[in-house]
């Protein structure tokens, strides 16, 4: 019974519950119907209320247009308050356009104060409710302004019209109302707009005007009218000015105004009065003065990043080159002001590419997205900091350096001059003899003087100059060379400072500037990039002189300078390493020592082909080859970076000997050196001598890296297959190596050419008639290299472009195809550098950027550059052409052919061995010294051998005891000479003072010793013995 009444109850809450669910759930529902009912009626009131106000919008702007200038400014407020109630920026664009015309027309009319949109500023009771609307309406306009393409015509005159409101109600000079009686009205207008610009400023106006600008300048072309930019650049001066160039605004100006890419090349050529207006206000050095403050530039540079950064700074360059007074007088601070942009740049420079870089055109690998605009803008931008190596302003900065005076207690160089030719009599029209042509009020410093106190104003200023031009440098890697060329552009710049350099500390040159090596101060980098700078600027030019400008006109710096200059760098970089600085160097020390070193070589490689410095001037007196000898056996690191960048201090002797001693060191570390306990693997050929270079191509280019380094026995066979008589005891092998090179080098066969003049061999580029060429190339390498790895002398003279290519020279920065192209054809090197002498107009001589070649019988035409063929050569890149011509008869031509015979080549001899010798001393390492033979050296050798011929031995004794007479020449320089290789002697000969001849125990044939040279030179034979072998060590 009770569990029956429990249930019923439950039942009975349970309706209950469910109907006062449905109670409230009802309700619910009643309030939500009446509240979206409310936003419905809401909506569609408003709906009902816009369409009724732009209704009445139109119909106000509707009536003629005749009559809708006299409407009253009373009633433009009003329809205006109504339109700015319900605007909306698409749908009421073209109702605001015609407010924004009305309210125009307005100001325009005459003495109808009551037209005038202005005067209801002079109303008490709509004066604040007017400035809410004024700002508004302007602020409106900005908007449209962000929005806006110049570039498009229709938006273009919306830009105009935008700009106009805001020209004319930020400034009272075009207001009719304040004419007459008016002005005294005047200062509180005045003060209406300052309150309107502050408006405007909190809001981000400033923005809007960058936005703008960059929309209509960045870009090859501008789209911005010369109106629409005096615009713009008034309203960005009018804070600036209404504030009294407060640092608030004179930083938003320097952010948004000054960062836009080229705007003051744009002014000058649009609006140049704007410049004047900066002018007249002092603009460049209150620029100056506020970023000079470390705290404000760097605030600056942060908020631009380094694009705009940069772009900030090329339009303070342009600004600086047509403010001279103000230049002269704040060079200071101008130069700490750029140093300062350039550095903050280079902390988003990468030397590489990578996910997280991308390209910039002048800065390289940049760690920043480089948008479209600025990439449009930076030829503009590129002219812009031109300016800052310019002739103009480099003469402005380095004033001091310039200006200097020979001193009465130093004696000037007594140098022999040059006979005037027709040519040195020319005008120098060309842009590499008005560089550097010094005058001759310039002292030749052949000695470092010193006595300028390093931490006086003159130095210190000149040190920051190039501390400036150093970080120029070093930031704008991709416009490096034009840097280059503009600071050598300028007449004694870099001999003036060469004897600035000299006058630095008590004794000047090397021991002050090895003192601030060890020196970590800020007075000690700033001395340290002066030279830096000099190094860098001189290397430049003296690559680009060619040798007559440098030998003959010494248009550059005479040749005792250049004697007293690399004296001083071999003395630097040798104190540089051989004191352990170099070891541990990083960061700015160590782009010294590149800096310094590359000077250094362009010199001496220079002195190489054409000497200028006496004899031993490279050498190291204080250096012993011996003490680096021990210290390569000890592998120190001193002595191996000694001979990597500086192995010309060592005499050429002993680099022979380090060259042997290697190639034996490695030959003993593969076991090619017979010992007591193992003899090394010997290769066996046999060789037709009527098919010597098929055979040997066949057989040897098979042969591993190592198997053609060890011991290769050549047995010679007739046609018939049957073996000739001898023993190869490396002397078969040796003439087989003579023959096969001979034979290769032939120019019959077309696989070498020799150079007109002198018939020095190099690369034929007819040569892939041949097929397989390239591996016949290779082959060649591989031969010659087994020359040189043995210390078997050939008679193979190379040319010398040939050999700095086999040295691997060519890939340097420093290198210059113009250099070496008379070592290909003197008379070619002649007509083509006639071109940078020619003072008329190049293109007169109708030439092109392609190079016309005879390749049998066919005229080819080679493209120099990509379309070279309809590309003429004018003045502006005749110097282009000559160094792409010097490039291509050099290099294009046979590159493919150079890159087989070098790979071969270095399949034996590594590279590292051999760059210890210039050209001219790996020439001689392939074909011995061709110096005078020591006669007395060789009589006292000659007295200690035991010669079992006779009659040899009186004639020897004979000769040598006259000493003279044509039959002594005759003998001692043909026959004597060409049978010397078939004697034995058992102790070493030295020939020339520089080849060192080792002994041979060579067996040699009677037989064909006699058949060879017994008819040659009537001797009786005797007895088969041993007879005189000399060669070069390993022979």
């Amino acid at each position: 019974m009770f569990s029956a009444s429990q249930s019923s109850k439950a039942q009975f809450l349970d309706k209950a519950r469910q109907a006062r669910e449905e109670r409230r759930e009802l309700k619910e529902r009643e309030r939500a119907a009446v509240q979206v009912q409310a936003l419905i009626r809401r909506f569609l009131c408003r709906c009902r209320l816009q369409r009724e106000i732009r209704r009445e919008v139109e119909d106000f702007f509707g009536t003629n247009e005749s009559g809708s200038s006299k409407r009253s400014a009373l009633s433009v407020f009003r329809i205006a308050r109504k339109l700015l109630f319900v605007f909306n920026h698409k749908e009421d664009k073209e109702r605001f356009e015609k407010l924004c015309r009305c309210i125009l027309n307005s100001m325009d009319v005459e003495n109808e104060p009551k037209v005038w949109y202005v005067s209801l500023a002079l109303s008490k009771d709509l004066t604040l409710l007017w400035i809410k609307q004024i700002k508004d309406i302007l602020w409106f306009c900005c908007e449209f302004l962000k929005q806006l393409k110049p570039d498009i015509l229709q938006d273009s005159r919306l830009v105009n019209l935008h700009l106009t409101m805001l020209v004319t109600f930020t400034d009272t000079s075009t207001w009719k109302i304040l004419r007459g009686k008016g002005e005294t009205l005047r200062p509180a207008m005045n003060h209406i707009c300052a309150n309107i610009m502050g408006h405007l400023n909190q809001k981000g106006f400033y923005s809007v005007l960058q936005i703008l600008l960059t929309n209509g300048l960045a870009r090859s072309r501008p789209s911005l009218s010369k109106g629409s930019l005096t615009a713009i650049f008034s309203l960005a001066l009018r804070p600036v000015v209404a504030a009294q160039f407060s640092d608030n605004l004179l930083r938003s100006f320097l952010i948004h105004i000054m960062s836009v890419p080229a705007i003051m090349t744009h002014l000058a050529t649009l609006t140049p009065e704007r410049l004047a207006v900066i002018e007249s206000h002092d603009l460049f050095r209150k620029f100056i003065l506020f970023l000079s403050r470390e705290a404000q530039c760097r605030d600056v540079c942060v908020c631009l990043e380094g694009s705009h950064t940069l772009c900030l700074l090329g339009n303070l360059v342009y600004l600086g080159s047509l403010n001279d007074k103000v230049l002269e007088e704040e060079t200071a601070h101008f130069v700490g002001v750029l140093i300062h942009m350039l550095s903050y740049c280079q902390k988003y420079v990468s030397q590489k590419k990578s996910n997280l870089t991308h390209w910039h055109p002048v800065l390289g690998w940049f760690s920043q997205t480089v948008d479209y605009g600025l990439n449009e803008s930076m030829p503009l931008l590129t002219k812009q900091l031109q300016h800052l190596w310019g002739v103009h302003m480099i003469r402005i900065l380095f004033s001091d350096v310039l200006s200097k005076k020979l001193l009465e207690n130093q004696e000037i160089a007594q140098l022999p001059t040059q006979p005037v030719s027709p040519q040195n009599s020319l005008p120098m029209k060309n842009l590499f003899k008005r560089a550097f042509q010094k005058s001759a009020s310039v002292r030749n410093i052949l000695k470092p003087v010193g006595g300028k106190r390093v931490d006086s104003a003159e130095v210190q200023k000149v040190c920051s100059i190039c501390v400036l031009y150093q970080t120029t440098l070093t930031t704008l890697t991709q416009i490096r060379l034009q840097i280059l060329t503009g600071l050598t552009y300028l007449d004694d710049l870099l001999p003036k400072l060469w004897a600035f350099i000299c006058e630095l500390g008590p004794q000047g040159g090397l021991k002050l500037f090895l003192e601030c090596l060890n020196n970590d101060t800020e007075e000690s980098k700033r001395l340290l990039a002066m030279l830096m700078l000099f190094c860098d600027c001189s290397r430049h030019l003296i690559t680009i002189l060619d040798d007559i400008e440098v030998y003959e006109e010494q248009i550059s710096f005479k040749l005792e300078e250049l004697v007293t200059i690399s004296s001083f760098l071999n003395s630097f970089v040798f104190k540089m390493i051989w004191d352990g600085i170099v070891e541990n160097a990083r960061g700015e020390t160590l782009e010294l020592f590149h800096s310094v070193h590359g000077w250094l070589m362009v010199l001496y490689e220079r002195d190489c082909r054409r000497r200028f410095a006496p004899e031993d001037h490279w050498l190291r007196k204080d250096l012993k080859p011996s003490v680096l000898f021990q210290e390569l056996d000890k592998d120190k690191k001193r002595a191996q970076l000694l001979l990597q960048y500086i192995p010309h201090v060592i005499p050429h002797k002993n680099r022979v000997l380090l060259f042997r001693n290697m190639v034996t060191k490695e030959k003993e570390k593969l076991g090619l050196v017979e010992t007591s306990s193992a003899s090394p693997h010997v290769t066996h050929i046999t060789i037709r001598r009527s098919r010597m270079l098929e055979d040997g191509y066949e057989q040897l280019r098979q042969l591993s890296q190592n198997a053609m380094k060890g011991v290769i026995r050549v047995k010679f066979v007739n046609d018939l297959g049957v073996d000739e008589a001898g023993i190869d005891q490396d002397g078969v092998f040796k003439e087989f190596l003579e023959e096969i090179i001979k034979k290769v080098f032939d120019p019959a066969l077309n696989l070498f050419k020799t150079t007109s003049g002198d018939e020095r061999l190099y690369p034929s580029p007819t040569s892939y008639i041949h097929e397989n060429y390239l591996q016949l190339f290779e082959f060649v390498g591989k031969m010659l290299g087994k020359a040189v790895y043995e210390g078997i002398v050939v008679d193979v003279p190379f040319a010398s472009f040939f050999l700095s290519q086999l040295l691997g020279h060519h890939h340097s920065v420093f290198y210059s195809s113009v250099d070496e192209l008379p070592s290909l054809d003197s008379e070619f090197y002649k007509n083509l550098t006639s071109i940078k002498r020619y003072d008329g107009d190049i293109s007169d001589l109708g030439l092109t950027l392609s190079y016309d070649e005879d390749v049998m019988g066919q005229l080819v035409c080679h493209e120099l550059v990509p379309g070279g063929k309809t590309i003429p050569v004018t003045n502006e890149n005749k110097i282009s052409y000559i160094h792409l011509m010097a490039h291509f008869r050099m290099h294009t031509q046979i590159k493919s052919q150079t890159a087989a015979l070098i790979s071969g080549f270095r399949s034996i001899i590594k590279p590292e061995w051999i760059r210890m010798f210039s050209a001219p001393e790996l020439q001689r390492l392939i074909s011995g010294d061709n110096a005078e033979i020591d006669l007395e050296d060789l009589k006292s050798r000659l007295k200690q051998m035991e010669l079992k011929n006779v009659f040899l031995k009186a004639n020897l004794d004979k000769v040598l005891m006259s000493g003279k007479g044509p039959f002594f020449h005759w003998f001692l320089r043909a026959e004597f000479l060409s049978a010397l290789p078939f004697y034995l002697v058992k102790c070493p000969i030295r020939i020339g003072g520089d080849s060192v001849l080792a002994v041979s125990a060579a067996a040699v044939n009677p037989d064909s010793w006699q058949k060879t040279h017994g008819v040659l030179w009537g001797l009786p034979w005797e007895s088969p013995g041993h007879y005189l072998a000399v060669g070069h060590p390993g022979q």
